[in-house]
């Protein structure tokens, strides 16, 4: 059975050691990081976040991380995103990590490895070189919500965090294509305000266009339209979890045995992805950490620990009710079933999912 180390949010008494920045550590040195990362250039993966967003991860967390990773033995270690363009902003710098920050890509964010993936439109995948050519890859992910797969954490992390824009672009085509409805549309270009990638416009007659080239289906402008002009249609979320799961084993494959861990940080929680570039009030009291070397694993464990019976309304947009079905609590917010991309992921060789809890003190 697989071991996942847990490190609790909650201190028992008022001491900096009882912390969860102190119990960090300590799990950083329980697990035994020599046997992944001495002697090894390493690249730990997170996501910057953009924009205004101040939920990603907390560079105390990022620090620690490459301070331990060091001391067991690692001949280099960059932090990195598939851009740098917002990392200072939340403070990811190389004076505040103790690492450099970087591309995925290279200096150019540019350089790229292309891969056969063989998956619907998804023919190739173009992966960052720099994250692709390191010995030892860290996944340090920030569990939230997600609209489009029900929740993003290890899996998703590497899937969408190492590959180029358009290799993303096409894994958001497995979920269908956006429709406008002209009699709908008023105008008031809150989809143009809200794209990430400048891929639609209105025209000199007010006709409304993408430019598939740059679009992500990220859908931004879906959800930001207030009058519904704007659909995804021949919705298939699951066959978009199977293209991450894909894409996630793809880049593992070609790793080592035992040069990955996967450091999910299940503070924040917020219903909807960093990607958004804000902020919402947290959906449940922050959890902790949970750290393992089975992808499956920690990402099952991750969402088992996130519970409706926890949930704090306010963290929900105003007006908005969760489904009355059963399910995840991100299943009720999202109508996605986040544990798909795990059970791809284990159906790919990657499992199994049976995991034992190993508590941090």
């Amino acid at each position: 059975m697989n071991e996942v180390y847990f490190a609790d949010a909650r201190v028992r008494r008022l001491l900096p050691e009882e912390t969860l920045p102190a119990k960090f550590r300590r799990l950083l040195q329980k697990i035994n990081l020599p046997s992944t990362v001495e002697g090894q250039t390493v690249a730990v993966k997170m996501h910057f976040g953009g924009n205004i967003g101040y939920t990603t991860v907390h560079p105390v967390f990022v620090r620690i991380l490459v301070e331990e990773v060091k001391e067991a033995g690692a001949r280099e270690v960059s932090v990195m995103d598939w851009s740098t363009r917002d990392a200072a902003r939340r403070g990811y710098t190389q004076e505040a990590l103790g690492a450099p920050v970087v591309s995925c890509y290279g200096l150019d964010e540019k350089d790229v490895k292309r891969k056969k993936i063989g998956f619907g439109p998804v023919h190739y995948a173009s992966y960052g070189r720099r994250v692709w050519d390191a010995d030892a890859f860290i996944g340090l992910a920030h569990v939230k919500g997600h609209g489009n797969c029900g929740f993003a954490g290890a899996i998703k992390n590497i899937a969408m965090g190492t590959v180029s824009a358009r290799t993303r672009g096409l894994v958001h085509r497995l979920e269908g294509g956006i429709v406008w409805h002209e009699d709908r549309c008023i105008h008031c270009e809150k989809c143009i305000e809200q794209c990430p990638n400048d891929a639609n416009s209105f025209d000199e007659e007010g006709k409304y266009h993408i430019a598939f080239h740059h679009c992500t289906y990220c859908q931004h402008c879906i959800l930001a339209c207030p009058e519904d002009a704007l659909e995804l249609v021949e919705q298939d979320f699951d066959r978009f979890q199977e293209g991450l799961a894909r894409l996630a084993a793809v880049f593992l494959n070609h790793l080592k045995p035992n040069r990955a861990l996967f450091v999910n940080v299940l503070n924040n929680i917020t219903a909807y992805c960093d990607c958004w570039g804000m902020s919402t009030p947290n959906l449940v009291p922050d959890i902790g950490i949970l750290a393992g070397r089975n992808i499956v694993a920690v990402d099952k464990a991750s969402l088992d620990r996130i519970k409706a019976s926890k949930l704090m309304a306010e963290g929900l947009p105003i007006g908005h009710k969760l489904a009355r079905r059963r399910g995840h609590l991100f299943e009720r917010i999202t109508g996605k079933d986040p544990y798909v991309q795990v059970r791809k992921m284990d159906e790919l060789g990657f499992g199994p999912p049976d995991y034992k809890i190993v508590e941090v003190a």
